[in-house]
Formats: structure tokens, sequence, C-alpha cells
């Protein structure tokens, strides 16, 4: 069981790691030793989260989950299975995570008196500016 916040957990089988052989650093044993983790976890058939973290973890996760709504995360940072496999799991629960926190809502606000009037002031004052090289251009 994956404790993700306070109301949060997951089970670990919702999870499906699979070990793949990795590119990089490791000698002759990167030929060898599938040490890179491939994290798989169905975010739309998931009894664990709402539909609303469902939704936000998916536009999070961006081209990371597919089509058919599953989240798919690979570490291969290090060159051990175990430090690859917490590593994938500790980027998943911080994803779900960022996720779970509800975007505050967004207030409108109107310009003040003063910050108008500014605006309006720097238009004029631009203006001008524009007309003064009008009228150089047609007296030539």
């Amino acid at each position: 069981m994956l404790q993700i916040t306070d109301s949060i957990q997951i089970e670990e089988s919702e999870l499906q790691l699979e070990f793949i052989r990795a590119s990089g650093p490791g000698g002759q044993n990167v030929n060898k030793v599938a040490t890179a983790v491939q994290l798989r976890f169905d975010v739309l058939n998931s009894s664990s989260l709402d539909s609303d973290i469902q939704g936000r973890l998916i536009r999070l996760a961006g081209r990371r989950v597919n089509a058919d709504g599953v989240l798919l995360l690979e570490a291969r940072r290090f060159r051990t299975q175990e430090a690859n496999r917490e590593d994938a799991i500790r980027r998943f629960i911080e994803l779900v995570r960022k996720a779970a926190e509800k975007p505050r809502v967004r207030r409108k606000t109107r310009p003040t008196k003063a910050s108008r009037e500014d605006r309006l002031k720097e238009k004029k004052k631009r203006g001008e500016v524009k007309k003064l090289r009008r009228e150089k251009f047609e007296a030539d």
C-alpha cells in the first residue's frame, strides 16, 4: 500500500513494474542486466483516485500517458534495479501528490482607476510620438 496523502492510498497491485535493459553507463553489464524500470499505472481504471484527480494527473503527465489512459514512467538513472525501482515509485508518488492539490480558483479583478488613467496617458503619449513622425515625413 502506497501512502500518497492522508486521504489517498494506492494498492501496489495497481502498479506494474517491468525491468528492461537501460542504455548509458554500466560497461559490459549494461548488455546483460535489465536495470531500468518501466512503471505502468492505469489512471482511468484506478479505483483509488477520484475523477478530478485522474483528470489533473493525465494533464500533468502529458505525453507519459497513452491513449488508453495508462501512465508510463521510466527510471534508468541508477545502475541497480532496486535504486531505479525506488526512483520510479518516488517520481510516481510526487506526480500523484501534485495532481491531488486542488488548483486555486482565479477570481476576476478589475484594474484600479489610477492604472486605467496611466494606461490612457501612455497610449496618448505613444500616439503623439507617432503623429510627430508622420507630420515630419509628409512635410518633405
